[in-house]
């Protein structure tokens, strides 16, 4: 198996995932679509990760490489039926690629808050292993409104309901963040869109204390991206086999 992986900073790159990738043997190609790199040839990849970015999926004056991104995740989803998994944007753009629709999140999200799984979420493939209800880090302005069609929601909170989808029989995404690492919290404070979003939230010094608030929880954090990971993983080799 070989993974695509789309980045919209050079920070947000998919974590802890790459410790697991490290010890599977799992080849991947990080695309930093944010300082030009163009999209490959699909055709030699097995899944396709979106990963997160300080820019919203509407902001295609400002980047205009969204607009063939969107269309590689229609392509890659809807024509080629093959594994994706999306973070934070990388869930907004699956969305807004496949038709579903995007707005300001109101209250936006910016904390370590309670995110549970839906019925339809205890019995996926992918997340049906993950905690009913579990303490997950958000960083988010934008939700998605209304999801594609063919879109099952996995899991929710009671200022986002769209906190993971499952569209089709082959793409998963997340609203919160499942990839984090000790470092995560540290470098996307250095972002300025970030760090403006934390502190408007949560007031001066809101950095230092989520790290603080963060620190305890890391051995869970890694614990649920490790079942993730390998759920996805197992997920991804059935869906090659069948196909």
């Amino acid at each position: 198996m070989r993974i695509l992986v789309f980045q919209h900073v050079a920070v947000e790159h998919p974590g802890i995932f790459r410790e697991f990738l490290r010890a599977d043997g799992v080849p991947w190609d990080a695309i930093e679509l944010d300082a030009g790199e163009p999209i490959p040839d699909l055709s030699c990849y097995d899944a396709l990760w979106v990963m997160g970015g300080p820019m919203d999926v509407w902001d295609v004056e400002e980047h205009p490489w969204l607009i063939p991104e969107k269309q590689a995740i229609r392509r890659w989803v809807r024509e080629l039926e093959r594994p994706f998994l999306g973070v934070c944007l990388g869930h907004q753009l699956l969305a807004d690629a496949l038709g579903g629709t995007c707005g300001p999140q109101r209250p936006p999200e910016v904390g370590i808050l309670d995110v549970s799984l839906t019925e339809e979420g205890k019995r996926d493939d992918v997340f049906g292993r993950q905690p009913a209800t579990a303490q997950a880090l958000q960083w988010h302005g934008v939700r998605v409104a209304q999801p594609p069609e063919g879109a099952v929601v996995l899991a929710s909170s009671p200022a986002c309901r769209v906190q993971a989808m499952r569209v089709g029989r082959c793409a998963w995404s997340a609203q919160y963040h499942v990839e984090l690492e000790d470092a995560t919290i540290p470098a996307w404070g250095c972002i300025p869109e970030y760090a403006a979003a934390l502190e408007k939230v949560q007031g001066k010094g809101a950095l230092q204390r989520l790290a603080a608030e963060a620190q305890p929880l890391m051995p869970t954090f890694k614990d649920c991206a490790r079942r993730l990971y390998e759920d996805f993983m197992k997920a991804a080799s059935a869906l090659r086999l069948a196909s």
